[in-house]
C-alpha cells in the first residue's frame, strides 16, 4: 500500500511556474513562426532546439547560462549529426530493415556517450533521454529538409532559449549575482559511477531497442526508438524502488496521455492551434516533472506526438498503438535492468549462508 500510494504523491512545488513558462515561450515562438512560414516540416528542428530551456531550471543565472549553453550546443551536435547519418544512409542505399537496424545500433551509442557527457557537466536533467529522442526521431525523417534550413531554425531555436533563460535579468528584483560558476571537478567514485551509468544507458537502451525491432517487424509497427527511450526513464532515481516506480509511471502516465490525445484529435485542431496544444503541455509537462512523474506523462505524450504529426503525415491511430506498445517494451527492459544488479547482490549474499549450512 505504501509504494501504491508513493505512486500517486505529490512533491513540494518549487516555484515551478518559473521555468514552465520559459519553456513553453521558447517551443511556441519558434513553432508558431514556421506555421505562419508554411515550413512545418522544420518544426522538429525548432522542437529539439527548445529542449535548451529545459536545463538548469532553478540554478543561478550564471550557472544557468553556462548549463544552458553546454546543453544547446550539445544538443545541435546531436541533431546535426542525426541528419547527416539519415542523408549518408539514403546516398548509399541503406534503407528499410537494415536501417532500422543501423539506426538502433547508432541510438545505443548516443545513449552511452551522451549519458557520460551529461554527468560529466553535470547537467540537470540527467541522462541522455533528450538525446536519444532528437537523435532518432531526426535520423527517422524519410525526406530530409535541406541541411541549412534545418539547422538554421536549430540554432535560431537554441538562442532564443538562451535568451529567454536570462530574461528574469531584466527585472533587478529577479537578478542573481552573475559569478563565474565554479570548476566541475569529478572525484574518482564521481568517475566510477558516471561511467557505470553510462554502461547502463547502453544497455537498457540497446536491449530495448533490439527486441522492439524484431517484435515489431513480426507485427507490423515502427517507431522503435520509443521503446528505447521509455527505458531509460527508469535509470533516473536515487534508489532501485524509486526507478521501478518511475517505469511504472511512465506506462501508466502513457495510457492515460494517449487517451487525452485521441480527444485532441477527434477535435481536428489547425495547425496553429496545435502549436498552441503543444506549447500548454509543455508548461505543464515543466510544472510536474519533477513533482509528480505520471502526472507529466499526461502532457509528455500528447507533446511528443503532436509534434510528431506537425513535422509528418502519419496515421493517429497506427501512433498511438505503436506509442503504448514501444512504451510497455522500453519500460519493461528499463525496471529489469535496474532490479537485475540488485537481485545479482542478494543471489551473492546468499551464497555464503548456502555454503555454510552445506558444511554444517
Amino acid at each position: 500500500m505504501k509504494a501504491v500510494a508513493e505512486m500517486f504523491t505529490m512533491g513540494p512545488a518549487n516555484k515551478d511556474h518559473h521555468p514552465a513558462l520559459r519553456c513553453a515561450v521558447g517551443v511556441f515562438v519558434p513553432l508558431i513562426a514556421l506555421t505562419v512560414m508554411g515550413r512545418l516540416d522544420l518544426a522538429v528542428f525548432a522542437s529539439f532546439g527548445a529542449f535548451t530551456g529545459i536545463y538548469g531550471r532553478n540554478e543561478p543565472h550564471s550557472v544557468r547560462f553556462r548549463s544552458q549553453l553546454r546543453a544547446g550546443g550539445f544538443m545541435l551536435l546531436i541533431m546535426l549529426c542525426a541528419t547527416l547519418m539519415a542523408r549518408f544512409a539514403h546516398e548509399v542505399g541503406v534503407s528499410g530493415t537494415a536501417y532500422t537496424w543501423v539506426l538502433t545500433a547508432a541510438t545505443t551509442a548516443v545513449a552511452g556517450v551522451c549519458s557520460v557527457v551529461v554527468a560529466a557537466w553535470r547537467l540537470r536533467p540527467g541522462g541522455s533521454l533528450f538525446h536519444i529522442f532528437a537523435f532518432a526521431a531526426i535520423a527517422s525523417i524519410p525526406a530530409q529538409p535541406p541541411l541549412w534550413e534545418a539547422m538554421l531554425v536549430a540554432v535560431s531555436t537554441t538562442l532564443f532559449c538562451l535568451l529567454v533563460g536570462m530574461s528574469a535579468r531584466v527585472r533587478r528584483s529577479h537578478r542573481s549575482p552573475w559569478k563565474r560558476p565554479p570548476r566541475i571537478r569529478q572525484t574518482s567514485p564521481e568517475r566510477r559511477a558516471m561511467w557505470l551509468e553510462g554502461a547502463g544507458y547502453l544497455v537498457a537502451a540497446g536491449l530495448a531497442g533490439t527486441i522492439a525491432t524484431i517484435v515489431g517487424e513480426r507485427l507490423g509497427f515502427g517507431h522503435t526508438y520509443w521503446a528505447m527511450v521509455a527505458a531509460v526513464v527508469p535509470l533516473v532515481g536515487h534508489s532501485t524502488r524509486h526507478r521501478v516506480r518511475r517505469g511504472v509511471q511512465r506506462i501508466a502516465g502513457t495510457v492515460m496521455g494517449l487517451v487525452i490525445l485521441a480527444g485532441i484529435l477527434w477535435l481536428n485542431p489547425a495547425p496553429w492551434a496545435m502549436v498552441l496544444v503543444i506549447a500548454a503541455c509543455q508548461f505543464g509537462a515543466e510544472m510536474f516533472i519533477a513533482r509528480q512523474y505520471l502526472v507529466a506523462q499526461l502532457f509528455v505524450t500528447p507533446l511528443a506526438l503532436i509534434a510528431t504529426l506537425l513535422a509528418a503525415r502519419v496515421d493517429p491511430a497506427l501512433l498511438l498503438r505503436d506509442r503504448i506498445i514501444e512504451t510497455v517494451i522500453g519500460a519493461a527492459v528499463g525496471v529489469a535492468v535496474v532490479v537485475a544488479p540488485a537481485a545479482w547482490r542478494r543471489v551473492r549474499a546468499s551464497r555464503p549462508t548456502r555454503s555454510t549450512s552445506a558444511a554444517a
